[in-house]
């Protein structure tokens, strides 16, 4: 028997709605259904920006510096700042250089915030609208570059023949997820069955949406009487 041979399997918007309503038990039949679906989906995109890091939302961006400018803002899609490399082009060599994370509170008891040099520490401010990183020390030259990983957001719901801003893994979970948002309101009596299968789905899909990374373990000796 012939498989497929593709692997390209998506449901739009208007269709995932209609999953969740059935889980409901439950079917769509005004605007209003689809407006309240297309609300409970943004709440639950934006929940999931508090489970953790997404690894399909990490993205990489350059940043020319400035002489004298100590306040760089991120990309307006940015939720948090990851890790970020002080950077030097001479010719065709690149050089990079690791910078240290630091706490508000370790920012705002450096003695002289603007001095200028090599920027070797930074400092994230999370603000409503945007993201700001904060350089220490103040970089005195235009002739280098700060790289860095950010977390961006999930895009919104948007149309309804759009698709979610998500691997195909989380399908599952955007499913179970809004069947559950609006069983609160529509299906309270199925509430706790739904929000157990959503919480079983997101954790298989966030466990399975991690980094693999080699481990090395060194046996460590000991001596009689050591």
């Amino acid at each position: 028997m012939a498989t497929s041979g593709t692997t390209n399997f998506d449901l739009s918007f208007d269709r995932l709605i209609e999953r969740a309503y059935a889980r409901c038990g439950k079917s769509v039949r005004t605007g209003y259904d689809l407006a309240s679906a297309r609300d409970n989906l943004n709440l639950l995109f934006s929940e999931w920006g508090n489970r953790g890091i997404h690894l399909w939302k990490v993205k990489n961006q350059t940043t020319n510096l400035t002489a004298g400018t100590t306040t760089y803002t991120a990309p307006s899609d940015a939720s948090d700042v990851l890790e970020i490399v002080y950077r030097e082009v001479s010719g065709s060599t690149t050089t990079d250089t690791s910078m240290t994370k630091i706490s508000r509170s370790e920012y705002e008891n450096l003695p002289n915030k603007y001095s200028t040099g090599t920027p070797s520490q930074y400092y994230i401010q999370r603000n409503i609208s945007n993201v700001e990183i904060n350089l220490y020390q103040t970089p005195d030259t235009t002739d280098s570059q700060i790289n860095y990983f950010y977390v961006g957001r999930i895009e919104d719901v948007g149309a309804y023949t759009n698709t979610a801003d998500a691997p195909y893994r989380f399908l599952p979970a955007t499913v179970a997820g809004l069947a559950y948002y609006l069983g609160q309101e529509i299906a309270p009596e199925r509430s706790q069955e739904l929000e157990r299968r959503y919480e079983a789905e997101l954790q298989r899909a966030l466990t399975e949406d991690s980094q693999s990374t080699s481990v090395h373990i060194v046996p460590r000796s000991f001596y009689p009487g050591g």
